[in-house]
């Protein structure tokens, strides 16, 4: 089935805040994740509570999407007990269809063919934003769970893939510098 995801979720944007180094509720930036979207470290909660509206607060299975930028990606929001909100760099997409997994969306925001059709959409001159409309206005096709289960399990595997190859490459080169470093001795 194909919809848009205006029809399957709810978006609103992140807020505006200044960090104020200690608090109750962490405020998420783009600059806690990596390229691909995970989480780089621990948090710390930096925001006080107080005129923090309850609507901001992240929930579980909330994706997040990084909409300023040259690097737009989704995540998926887990919490871990710390309250949390996003900052404005983000669109915090929550799911009101429950046909969807959260995971399956934010798979879908970060797939080749979305992103090329995002950047071709983005305005702004030094620094890129997607728009509300145009993320609302995305065409998505919603298969049945099983089978987003399966696309995220075989893009788990192929990530994990990646991941093996590379760190085989680096050992591979640490090898043979030994290798010539012996030689030369």
């Amino acid at each position: 089935m194909k919809t848009l995801v205006k029809n399957i979720t709810s978006i609103q944007t992140g807020i505006f805040a200044k960090p104020a180094g200690s608090g109750e509720v962490v405020y998420l930036q783009s600059r806690h994740f990596d390229e691909y979207g995970q989480l780089l470290a621990s948090l710390h909660p930096d925001l006080i509570a107080d005129g923090i509206s309850e609507k901001h607060l992240l929930k579980d299975g909330d994706v997040l999407f990084a909409a300023k930028g040259v690097k737009n990606f989704a995540a998926v929001y887990e919490s871990h007990n710390e309250p949390a909100v996003a900052s404005t760099s983000f669109f915090v997409i929550r799911l009101t269809a429950k046909k969807v997994l959260p995971e399956y969306l934010a798979w879908f925001l970060n797939s080749h063919p979305t992103q090329a059709i995002l950047k071709a959409q983005a305005i702004g001159t030094s620094i890129a934003s997607i728009s509300k409309v145009v993320l609302e206005g995305l065409e998505i096709t919603v298969p049945s769970i099983e089978t987003q289960k399966a696309i995220l399990q075989i893009t788990n595997l192929r990530n994990k893939e990646k991941a093996l190859r590379q760190k085989i490459e680096t050992l591979r080169e640490k090898q043979i510098q030994q290798q010539i470093m012996n030689a030369i001795k």
